[in-house]
C-alpha cells in the first residue's frame, strides 16, 4: 500500500472513530505527552487517566516534578506498577531542570538520552507535541504492521524489529503528525487489539493476516515460559502506639525506593532474624494467609507474619529506628505520603479493616 493512501485512510478513520478527549490531548505540550507516554507503557489508558490527572495537578511543570522528593513521586505512582518508570521520570525531570532550564528538549537524540525514553517514546513525544516527523513503534503499532503485512517472527526479534521500523518510517506522513501518531496507536488499541474487530477495520481489504484467515496468529508469540515462584516472609511489626515498622528498599531493583515491610527468607526464624538484623525482640502473634503477587518474570508468594515488640525492648529500639533514615514507624490510620508496593498496601489496609 502506498504511504499516502495508508495515512489518509487511517486519518479518515481517526477523525470519525479515534480518541480525541484524552486528558493529555487537551494541551499537547512535550511535558504532558512525555508524562502520558511513560505512564502508558504496558498500562491501559483507563488505568492511567486518574494517575495522570493527579500528577499534573501536583506537578504542573517539569521543574515542579524535578524538585519534588522521590517519596512523593513514588506515592503518587503507587498502584501503577513498573516503578522504574517513576524513578526514571523523576531523574529525567531533574536533568531537564538542571541542564535545559526546565524546558523539554526538542531534538530526538537529546530526548532519547533521557532515562526511560527509547526511540519510539521519543518519537511519539515530539510528533504529538511539536508535529515533528518521527516514526513510532510501540506494541500497538507493531501489532498493526505485523498483521497488515503478515510478518512472521516475534516482534522483539532483531530482524523483525528492523523490518517493522522500516515500515513505520515508510507509512509516517509529512503532515498531521500528532493526529497520525495518535491514530495508529488508537487503531492498535481498539480495533486491531489482541482480539481484533476486523469487520470495522479500515484496512480489512488490505490486511494480509486477515486474508490468511487468522489475524490472531500475528504477531508471532514468544515461547512462553512458566513463571518461577519465589517465597518470602513479610513482618507486620506493631509498636505500642499501633504503628507498623517499614523499611525503604534500595534505590534499584524490585520496588526500588519504595517503603516495604521488613522481609526475610521463608525458611528463616523471624524472631531470630529480628534480633540479628533489627536489634529488636518481638513476639509473634499470628501468621496470615499467603498472598501472591505476580511480576512480569516471577510469582512472589508472601507469608505475612504479625508481631509486637516484646516488653522491655520498646523505647530504646523504637527511638533508634525512628532516627534511622531508611526505617519508619508508619501510622496506618493516618498514612503519610510515601510510595508503597501494592501487596504491602493491601496488607496494611487489612490492619485497619474490621475483622470478620
Amino acid at each position: 500500500m502506498k504511504p499516502e493512501q495508508f495515512a489518509q485512510t487511517l486519518l479518515d478513520w481517526y477523525d470519525s472513530h479515534g480518541r480525541h478527549d484524552l486528558p493529555w490531548q487537551q494541551q499537547r505540550t512535550p511535558y504532558t505527552v512525555w508524562l502520558s507516554e511513560i505512564m502508558l507503557q504496558q498500562t491501559q489508558v483507563t488505568t492511567v487517566i486518574p494517575y495522570y490527572l493527579r500528577f499534573i495537578d501536583t506537578f504542573p511543570t517539569i521543574s515542579d516534578l524535578a524538585l519534588a522528593p522521590l517519596d512523593t513521586v513514588l506515592h503518587l505512582w503507587t498502584g501503577l506498577g513498573y516503578y522504574a518508570r517513576a524513578r526514571n521520570l523523576h531523574k529525567a525531570a531533574q536533568i531537564i531542570h538542571t541542564e535545559h532550564g526546565g524546558d523539554f528538549p526538542q531534538d530526538i537524540e537529546t530526548v532519547m538520552a533521557l532515562p526511560g525514553v527509547g526511540r519510539s517514546t521519543a518519537g511519539a513525544i515530539l510528533a504529538q507535541s511539536l508535529e515533528q516527523r518521527h516514526p513510532i513503534l510501540d506494541g500497538n503499532v507493531k501489532r498493526v504492521l505485523t498483521r497488515l503485512h503478515a510478518i512472521v517472527g516475534p516482534p522483539g526479534q532483531k530482524k523483525v524489529e528492523n523490518q517493522l521500523w522500516e515500515l513505520a518510517e515508510h507509512y509516517t506522513p509529512h503532515t498531521r503528525l500528532a493526529d497520525y501518531t495518535q491514530a495508529i496507536m488508537d487503531l492498535g488499541a481498539t480495533l486491531c487489539s489482541r482480539r481484533p474487530d476486523c469487520r470495522r477495520c479500515p484496512f480489512r481489504h488490505d490486511c494480509a493476516a486477515l486474508q490468511e484467515g487468522d489475524p490472531t496468529a500475528y504477531p508471532t508469540p514468544k515461547a512462553r515460559k512458566e513463571l518461577p515462584v519465589r517465597t518470602t516472609q513479610m513482618l507486620l511489626l506493631e509498636n505500642p502506639a499501633g504503628y507498623i515498622l517499614l523499611q525503604q528498599r534500595p534505590p534499584t531493583g524490585i520496588w526500588g525506593g519504595l517503603w516495604s515491610l521488613p522481609e526475610c527468607p521463608a525458611d528463616t526464624d523471624i524472631n531470630q532474624w529480628c534480633r540479628d538484623q533489627l536489634g529488636l525482640q518481638i513476639e509473634t502473634t499470628r501468621r496470615g494467609d499467603n498472598l501472591r503477587h505476580t511480576f512480569s518474570h516471577f510469582h512472589l508468594d508472601i507469608q505475612p507474619v504479625y508481631a509486637t515488640l516484646s516488653n522491655g525492648k520498646r523505647n530504646n529500639h523504637t527511638e533508634h529506628l525512628m532516627e534511622a533514615g531508611n526505617t519508619v514507624w508508619y501510622n496506618c490510620a493516618q498514612p503519610d505520603a510515601r510510595g508503597l508496593p501494592t501487596p504491602v498496601k493491601r496488607l496494611l489496609k487489612g490492619l485497619t479493616e474490621p475483622q470478620t
